[in-house]
């Protein structure tokens, strides 16, 4: 009988120790890493979703390249015709706003460079394209977001309210470990201000748009973003009048990518695949807004 029940008893031992083993290296439940819950925010290129209207060295279509920004400058209107960042949680910092408005001295001497006063007493904001709040992690960074090539005459309830509330859901996604890239843009003429319609400001030289707009693609923090543009990536195109009378919630301008390139002529996510474009561009993005 000892002989038979020693052996028994080493059996069930053993195969006790290695269900044990088996159980501490294999929990159940598991998550599955997916390689971006720990992803470190970084600065990537302004064009990585592409050159939306194929910019280059015409007057009306002027690429400009900051280390802050990208855009295409329209030297006749005196505006940008879009301005192109990307933004992630490594260009926010603690810099205090600089707001150091003056002409961009880096336009060609043949563009009118405009400057801060050109808008004194026109009843239109000194509106940001790459917002100010966006770029807080230098001096640097901050004070080139007040270059007058970055503004538009935007109607200070659209500036204030409307686009500073997007705006700053904007900067609470990328709080919550995402990457934004973020394409903004104005067009037609004519806009009402504090001191009523007008379609011109500085003599002429700044023309005042009739729509504004911005197209958000958030990724989680990674690398390889175009390509990783999915037809699930979230995509948020919102297009508003530049008015007074004006809501100040965002998301009931929520409009598709497809709407706002057919009101341009650009292709706005040029990098993205086409198939992945055909669907992401047509959605209107009902997530939160807040």
């Amino acid at each position: 009988m000892k002989k038979f029940y020693r052996p028994l008893v080493l059996a069930l031992l053993v195969g006790f120790s290695v269900s044990c083993k088996k159980e501490m290296v294999e929990p159940k439940n598991s998550p599955v890493a997916t390689g971006t819950e720990d992803a470190t925010a970084t600065k990537d290129s302004h064009l990585t979703m592409g050159n939306p209207s194929s910019a280059g060295t015409s007057y009306s279509n002027y690429l400009v390249s900051k280390s802050q920004y990208v855009m295409s400058y329209n030297s006749y209107r005196g505006t940008p015709n879009w301005v192109s960042w990307h933004l992630s949680s490594a260009w926010v910092g603690s810099t205090p706003r600089q707001d150091d408005f003056r002409a961009d001295t880096s336009l060609p001497s043949a563009f009118y460079r405009v400057t801060s006063s050109d808008y004194t007493g026109s009843g239109f904001d000194r509106g940001h394209n790459c917002p100010s709040a966006d770029r807080t992690l230098t001096v640097t960074d901050n004070s080139a977001t007040f270059l007058m090539s970055n503004m538009i005459p935007q109607a200070s309830t659209n500036n204030q309210q409307t686009w500073a509330g997007l705006e700053n859901y904007c900067r609470n996604l990328i709080n919550a470990g995402n990457e934004l890239y973020i394409i903004m843009g104005s067009y037609g003429v004519g806009g009402t201000g504090v001191n009523g319609y007008k379609e011109t400001i500085a003599g002429g030289k700044v023309t005042v748009p009739n729509r504004i707009w911005k197209v958000i693609v958030v990724l989680p923090n990674g690398t390889g973003d175009a390509a990783r543009v999915t037809t699930s990536t979230r995509v948020i195109a919102v297009n508003t009048p530049n008015t007074t009378s004006i809501s100040s919630t965002w998301g009931s301008y929520r409009t598709t990518v497809d709407a706002i390139e057919a009101a341009t002529g650009y292709n706005i996510l040029s990098n993205v695949s086409s198939t992945v474009q055909a669907t992401i561009e047509a959605r209107v993005d009902s997530g939160p807004t807040q």
